[in-house]
């Protein structure tokens, strides 16, 4: 049918004059008026009957391949049959069918709207979930305020609640922003939105792939000169203070500043994937690619054969499917995995946890902490011995040690040290607040004025 009453074609007529029944979608269309005189079947009483847009063009379809058993039929829907997803259904099942195209509720609402970008996304307000990020897209079908809200919804989030778009309903255009969408007076099958992006540095939102193009814009000759002699090696570090800057939101329940951390962890992988698509080693879609493939590999008690009943099962099959994927045949194979550069305590923890899988570890934490304490006794021998070397040695014995014990104690042992320093700085401010506060240096104090107001401190902050 079109969307006008000007969009019947001289094929569409010839074929509704020769079949034996002529079945239409919906009446409430302009293009309706065409087909009065071929005495159509209208499917309206299907939208009623009908949960959601799914079970609608299950319904519609099934309409119209029962009565194609029966004749011939002509089937006719507002807009465009590529467009129309009962369309697409009675196509896979019929073979042989007949298509007269006519023009598309999209591009009429586009030529009324003047969108001029080629990269337009266009889809059914129905279907609306499915938009991706976009340079420019046409959504039609907003035939109700709910469906409405659920357009703007998306369209905010691509490209921001105040940018402009374009509102068409029967042929009627006006601008609004984007938020106003759900806020019209009418809706109906002739209403559509259209939405074009503005120039890169003055949108309202921006995705992934625009932070990669921010990269390269920097990268420019007549970008930033800092950024333009950067390689990963010059920043490998700062991922890892980024890193421990969202942890430390994360940890302060900031959620403003997890929003500002994990935007700064994200440029730093923008950042890295740009210098490898620059040497022709990778790109960002092709990391993303990476990572989704290996999460449909290790989560194969979601997406596989394997089950999992809870979070223990879960991880276990992670860490099979993990050994699998990286080739690992043997306990030292994970082992020597660990990274090096992770923090020392963190990573012992990991090494003992690892190699604990071949049955080589103590017996509890109790045996563990017996070991700790053999460790303490020859650090002491080497440091009454004064031996440099020796004390080293030892003392990087006694931190593994104490790791295991804390690792047997099903304690972590990184949360917990930074607990202990944590601890351990309220206790010193105290300890200077209280000395100070009595006219006393603590650099001048005797040991016994230091343990003195030192309990002083900790009893102060026990309370507190």
């Amino acid at each position: 049918m079109g969307v006008s009453r000007d969009d019947l074609t001289q094929g569409a007529r010839r074929a509704l004059e020769n079949c034996d029944k002529v079945i239409v979608r919906t009446e409430r269309c302009a293009g309706f008026e065409n087909l009065k005189d071929f005495a159509p079947t209208t499917l309206d009483c299907v939208y009623e009957k009908s949960r959601n847009f799914d079970t609608l063009n299950k319904k519609l379809a099934a309409c119209v391949t029962d009565a194609a058993k029966d004749g011939s039929v002509c089937y006719c829907v507002d807009g465009s049959v590529s467009e129309d997803e009962s369309c697409k259904i009675i196509l896979k099942k019929l073979k042989g069918c007949e298509i007269f195209d006519s023009v598309s509720k999209s591009a009429y609402a586009c030529n009324l709207t003047g969108i001029t970008c080629g990269e337009l996304t266009r889809v059914s307000a129905y279907g609306v979930e499915s938009l991706k990020s976009c340079r420019a897209a046409c959504v039609f079908d907003i035939d109700c305020e709910y469906i409405a809200g659920l357009v703007k919804e998306k369209l905010s989030d691509i490209f921001g609640e105040e940018s402009d778009c374009f509102f068409v309903r029967c042929g009627r255009v006006s601008r609004i922003k984007i938020y106003e969408i759900d806020r019209q007076k009418d809706y109906d099958g002739t209403c559509a939105v259209t939405v074009q992006e503005r120039d890169f540095l003055k949108r309202e939102r921006y995705d992934y792939s625009d932070l990669e193009q921010m990269i390269r814009l920097l990268r420019k000759p007549d970008g930033c000169p800092w950024d333009r002699v950067q390689t990963s090696a010059t920043i490998r570090k700062n991922m890892i203070e980024e890193a421990y800057e969202l942890v430390d939101a994360i940890e302060r329940d900031d959620a403003d500043g997890v929003e500002e951390e994990t935007g700064d962890v994200l440029m730093q992988a923008a950042f890295h994937s740009v210098l490898s698509e620059e040497k022709g080693e990778f790109t960002g879609t092709d990391a993303i690619t990476r990572v989704i493939k290996k999460l449909i590999f290790r989560h194969s008690h979601v997406f596989g054969k394997d089950g999992a009943k809870d979070d223990r099962e879960a991880l276990g099959v992670w860490e099979k499917n993990k050994k699998t994927e990286k080739g690992q045949e043997t306990v030292s194979d994970t082992v020597l995995a660990v990274p090096k550069n992770m923090p020392a305590c963190m990573r012992a923890q990991k090494v003992g946890k690892r190699s604990a899988k071949s049955g080589m570890d103590f017996l509890s934490p109790v045996s563990a902490a017996e070991k700790l304490g053999e460790e303490i006794g020859e650090l002491l021998d080497a440091c009454v011995r004064q031996d440099g070397g020796a004390i080293a040695e030892e003392a990087g014995d006694v931190l593994f040690s104490a790791v295991n014990v804390c690792r047997l104690a099903g304690v972590d042992c990184e949360e917990v040290l930074q607990g202990a320093t944590d601890k351990f700085i309220k206790r010193f401010v105290e300890f200077e607040r209280l000395a100070n506060e009595n006219g006393e240096r603590v650099e001048d104090m005797d040991d016994s004025r230091k343990d003195y107001y030192w309990m002083l401190a900790k009893d102060a902050v026990k309370r507190s």
